[in-house]
């Protein structure tokens, strides 16, 4: 049975707010919080908020706030497709696959810390060499966490460099030839029917015997589910980087690597290559052991000692009506401007 969401029934995701939605506000326009605990927890229990943020729920009353109407319906299905891989990881050509776009001059601001930026948003799958150390991959056009994280290291969103170096610590056989881009801003039909069916064809004619895919905005993770779920179907295992747990397992895959860290750290803490190392690490793991399909680690990692972050992204009970205002004719804006690019690119 074809469990894949209609787009005739679900609403499109290039024209949902939950595709491009950017919900990092000024501070100066939020409401006044209290702190996230008001006594030490007994016993040296966690805070009750440390926790996987609730990115389905906190999306939905988001933009219910903004003035939207149907919530959007997210991608779920009850089986999910499970491919071993065909021979030991130390023997395996490995991808990946990232939604982050290259950079393109001339467009706004796409560098650490710039706002969300609709221009630099792509619409069609592209491919990049892997042997190359000169790619510029940014996400200023998703909506990563941008009050609690700035950017900075592409090696957070884009794995190559941790790739590389378990290639040549022999952990993997080899990176292949090229890595892929996925694009966040199209309807669920147009990434099962197009997006993901390109990139399986462009895997299977790399040779390649899994891929990691690496997550960033939500939708991001939608996106990199879906793919991750043909791939499978195609005899190429996967494994997706992420940070939003709860929809990637909605969605259902085979293997998620899960980061408690803000959106757009899916491949480990900034300026940390040892943390990235460790995140693959899991990955790689999971390549190797997972025992059945919907297999989920999450990485030991903490991104600070608060958990005070996790109460921050899209959540409209912080706003006040001004910021609520502001934000929707932000967002109507920014839906124009991609618009227009998608007109231009068609």
């Amino acid at each position: 049975m074809n469990n894949a969401v209609d787009a005739q029934q679900a609403p499109d995701p290039s024209r949902s707010p939950a595709a491009n939605g950017r919900c990092s506000p000024p501070r100066a326009l939020l409401q006044p919080t209290p702190a996230v605990t008001t006594e030490p927890a007994p016993f040296a229990f966690a805070d009750e908020n440390d926790v996987p943020v609730p990115y389905l729920q906190r999306v939905r009353d988001y933009y219910l706030a903004l003035g939207y109407g149907a919530p959007y319906r997210w991608a779920h299905f009850a089986e999910v497709p499970f491919h071993r891989l065909a021979r030991p990881l130390a023997a395996a050509r490995l991808a990946i696959v990232t939604t982050a776009a290259p950079y393109q001059p001339g467009i706004g601001d796409q560098g650490p810390g710039a706002p969300y930026n609709a221009r630099a948003k792509f619409y069609d799958v592209y491919s990049g060499d892997a042997s190359r150390d000169d790619h510029d991959l940014r996400i200023s056009h998703l909506a990563i966490d941008r009050q609690h994280t700035s950017a900075a290291d592409p090696a957070t969103w884009f794995p190559l460099a941790a790739l590389r170096r378990a290639a040549a610590a022999g952990r993997i056989g080899g990176v292949a030839a090229r890595f892929h881009g996925a694009p966040t801003d199209r309807s669920q039909r147009r990434t099962i029917e197009v997006d993901a069916p390109e990139i399986v064809m462009r895997c299977r004619a790399d040779g390649v015997d899994a891929a990691v895919l690496v997550a960033n905005c939500p939708v991001c993770h939608q996106t990199t589910s879906l793919v991750a779920r043909a791939l499978e179907a195609n005899g190429i295992a996967t494994v997706v980087l992420g940070c939003a747990k709860d929809i990637v397992e909605h969605v259902g895959v085979a293997r998620f690597v899960f980061s408690d860290f803000p959106l757009g750290n899916g491949a480990g803490r900034p300026h940390d290559p040892a943390s990235q190392d460790e995140t693959l690490a899991l990955a790689l793991g999971l390549l190797e052991g997972a025992p059945a399909a919907r297999t989920t680690v999450q990485s030991p990692l903490r991104w600070s000692a608060s958990a005070a972050w996790k109460l921050d992204y899209c959540n409209a009970e912080r706003l006040t009506p001004e910021e609520i205002a502001r934000r929707r004719a932000e967002f109507d804006a920014g839906k124009a401007q991609a618009q227009a690019v998608r007109a231009r690119t068609a």
